[in-house]
């Protein structure tokens, strides 16, 4: 594998890695505080930074490293993530995703928006509160000025002073029995380079179990030789801990290739106490580094002084009070808030064990990455199985009539194992429409900012599965209707306030699984179509005569024209007259649908349907006016002989037929595509009882069924051209094409909608 595939692998987990980060910062907007939630975001940022330092990204590691800065400080609660500080971030997290395209496409990023930002996250680091959030807070240690040293800079360290006045520290205790590890751990200059920090490398190293540890001095030279570029410290450490040598590598994951990194086993047995060890080191837990102010951000050296005064201040203490043990409890004790107690020992250690069981879970189920082009070739040759399967069926059932022949018993198990393998490759290509979903919160948020308004989107059902390929046409259609509700669905805050309702307007996009197809419904709980003005400006642009008599689900469909467009004023939003006409041909692409709702005053709901899979499903095969067609099974409620007493003539040429003591109406599927120019006798005929996506039932007149069968979808228009009333095409066993029926539009029809008379199906049929 070249560094290409390499550097392929890691922009794919960028991906996943910026989705479980806007995941959690929503989270977090929305109230919760569970620290796992935190601690993912924060993984998420830390795994971007430690990728793009391997790959020498540096505008990526510089951003990364200050987002994950500013995270660490509300991981270890020194920062409180209020309403401003996650705006804050929200728009960290988009520009981080921005420079992760611009890395991997060679695109650029806005310069000052990105500085602006770091600005603004070194601000939140250094306990600079936006005033929105800010809070006046009792300091949680008061300090005490003959202990205090001097301050390191003036960029936001301030040092941790405690007192020596209380000796009378309980013991600890003893320590749990647990593997002892001896850690060798010598950065290179290219670590610090990166954006990595030793400190937090040490720290999450710590939480693994009892850690003592050794900093090394002896590499650092004079000044005058001092290169601020390099490194010369290195710790030698010994941790006690059940969590093996993997988990201890984890730690170090990504800086293993910009430091030495020694580990070994000392003892399997009790670990020893901090006066036995090796090395002697002072006892140090690293855990009181959460409750220290917040560092200045990307400064090594910084650290490196505070470092070496907080072992100045320790060597002190330890003459003072006679014990390293002593000084260590008066330390932690002395971070802590006046009011706050010890936390007993099993107490840690159950949370301990809840961060095991919580690491367990969240391992998930082992994955492997496969490219795209791997799984379509996989599919088309499954389509290729289940048409020769078909044909080599038909050829059996036409030369073959005893219908127990061993070959007739091995065609059926070949038919289920060639369905088992379809359903599974289509597994493999089902992904849910999550990604898309969490896209548009960031769509959301820019054109909110745009507009001057408060939109908050709910989005629901975000697990639902759909073929790969439906989810990448999704994004272009979605983002044109999010764009659209905001702007021209929600009123401003103040026209709200006024009309009764709150301030923050609401867009809800919502996934769901209807009758073997996918529902996607986008709803705003703005004003509503303004049918009045949309009338009016369709005959403005020559779209409807002046006096057309159009119901009100015409005049909403007057959107999707071309060049339509009701706002006043072109913007960057809005006012081209381009975006609903995308948005319906990109869903009639996809061989989908869309329906509108509107209450004027309550808002709009736009409804597309779409199916689940764009390569194979079941059909019914029927045949109309000598013409093979399929029906979609999923459409399908029930099928029936019409009797002569069941049919009702309605008006000059409709006609219901009675079902279960309520009436249908019947339609002619040979009439409407105009197979025949009179209606055939629904007696002579087989009725299918169809659903459509807010059309109702109809019941389908065919002249006559040949069966259920599974077939392969081939796409008529990008083989031949759109047809009116057919939504594809497959191979039958026979190797004759046959026309896949588009049950919706052959509904609307129905209804009164003719079919374009742009295509003629004789040249097809």
């Amino acid at each position: 594998m070249d560094m290409n595939e390499i550097k392929e692998i890691f922009f794919q987990e960028c991906e996943e890695q910026l989705a479980e980060l806007e995941s959690g910062l929503l989270k977090l907007n929305d109230g919760d505080r569970d620290p796992e939630t935190v601690n993912a975001v924060f993984r998420a940022v830390h795994s971007i930074k430690g990728g793009a330092g391997a790959f020498g990204l540096d505008d990526l590691v510089s951003f990364a490293h200050v987002f994950e800065t500013t995270l660490d400080c509300v991981r270890s609660n020194r920062l409180d993530p209020g309403p401003e500080v996650l705006k804050v971030m929200l728009k960290s997290a988009d520009v981080l995703a921005d420079l992760t395209n611009a890395a991997r496409d060679g695109g650029s990023v806005d310069g000052a928006r990105s500085r602006q930002l770091i600005k603004e996250l070194e601000a939140l680091a250094n306990g600079e509160v936006p005033p929105a959030s800010a809070a006046p807070v009792e300091p949680v240690v008061k300090p005490v000025a003959a202990a205090a040293p001097p301050p390191v800079n003036d960029e936001g360290f301030q040092p941790v002073a405690f007192s020596f006045d209380d000796f009378d520290a309980p013991e600890e205790p003893p320590l749990m029995e647990m593997p002892v590890y001896d850690i060798v751990f010598k950065p290179k200059s290219d670590l610090y380079a990166k954006g990595n920090e030793a400190t937090l490398l040490l720290r999450d190293l710590s939480r693994l179990g009892e850690m003592s540890i050794h900093c090394d001095m002896g590499a650092l030279p004079t000044l005058d030789r001092l290169s601020p570029e390099s490194a010369y410290f290195f710790w030698k450490i010994s941790l006690a801990t059940d969590k093996g040598e993997d988990a201890i590598r984890t730690v170090f994951e990504f800086a293993e290739w910009d430091c030495d990194l020694e580990i070994s086993l000392v003892s399997d047995e009790t670990a020893p106490s901090g006066e036995e060890l090796p090395m002697q080191p002072v006892p140090f837990d690293l855990s009181i580094l959460d409750d220290e102010p917040a560092v200045s951000v990307g400064v090594v050296e910084e650290e490196e002084q505070l470092a070496a005064q907080q072992r100045d201040i320790r060597n002190a203490a330890v003459s003072a009070a006679g014990t390293a043990s002593n000084v260590l409890q008066m330390a932690q004790s002395a971070t802590r808030a006046p009011t706050e107690k010890p936390a007993p020992a099993a107490a840690s250690a159950a949370a301990q064990s809840a961060a095991a069981q919580q690491a367990a879970a969240s391992a998930g189920t082992p994955t492997i990455r496969v490219d795209l082009d791997r799984v379509d070739r996989l599919i088309n040759l499954v389509g290729e199985l289940v048409i020769n399967q078909a044909m080599l069926s038909q050829s059996v059932v036409e030369n073959d009539t005893n219908g127990t022949s061993s070959i007739n018993m091995g065609l059926e198990e070949l038919q289920q194992l060639t369905r088992e393998i379809q359903d599974s490759v289509m597994a493999i290509r089902a992904q849910p429409v999550k990604p898309v979903f969490q896209r548009m919160s960031r769509i959301v948020r820019e054109i909110a900012d745009m507009t001057g308004k408060s939109v908050r989107l709910i989005t629901e059902g975000e697990n639902t599965e759909v073929d790969k390929t439906v989810i990448d046409k999704l994004a272009e259609p979605l983002t044109h209707m999010i764009r659209n509700a905001v702007d021209h669905g929600l009123e401003t805050p103040e026209k709200r306030l006024a009309a009764g309702k709150s301030a923050e307007g609401t867009v809800r996009l919502t996934a769901k699984h209807r009758s073997g197809r996918i529902v996607i419904e986008l709803a705003d709980d703005g004003a509503g179509i303004n049918r009045e003005k949309v009338r009016q400006k369709a005959i403005d642009n020559d779209l409807i005569a002046a006096d057309a008599n159009l119901s009100d689900e015409e005049i909403d469909n007057l959107i999707f024209h071309a060049g339509f467009s009701t706002a006043d004023k072109i913007s960057d939003i809005s006012g081209r007259g381009v975006g609903m006409d995308v948005v319906k041909r990109s869903i009639q692409a996809l061989g989908g649908r869309i329906n509108i709702s509107s209450k004027p005053g309550h808002g709009s709901v736009f409804i597309m349907s779409l199916p689940l899979t764009l390569a194979v499903l079941d059909g019914m095969v029927v045949t109309v006016a000598n013409q093979t067609l399929v029906v979609p099974l999923t459409a399908i409620v029930e099928t029936l002989q019409p009797e002569a007493s069941a049919i009702h003539s309605f008006g000059s040429n409709q006609r219901l037929i009675s079902i279960r003591n309520s009436f249908c109406p019947l339609v002619d599927v040979g009439r409407i595509l105009n197979f025949r120019g009179t209606q055939a006798n629904p007696v002579e005929g087989v009725a299918l009882l169809v659903e459509s996506e807010g059309g109702g039932q109809r019941a389908l007149m065919v002249d006559a069924i040949q069966g259920q069968r599974q077939v392969v979808i081939k796409s008529l228009e990008a083989n031949y051209t759109h047809v009116p009333g057919i939504a594809a095409a497959t191979i039958l066993g026979d190797g004759r094409v046959a026309l896949i029926l588009d049950v919706d539009a052959i509904v609307a029809a129905s209804r009164g909608q003719s079919l374009k008379p742009e295509m003629s199906l004789a040249a097809v049929g």
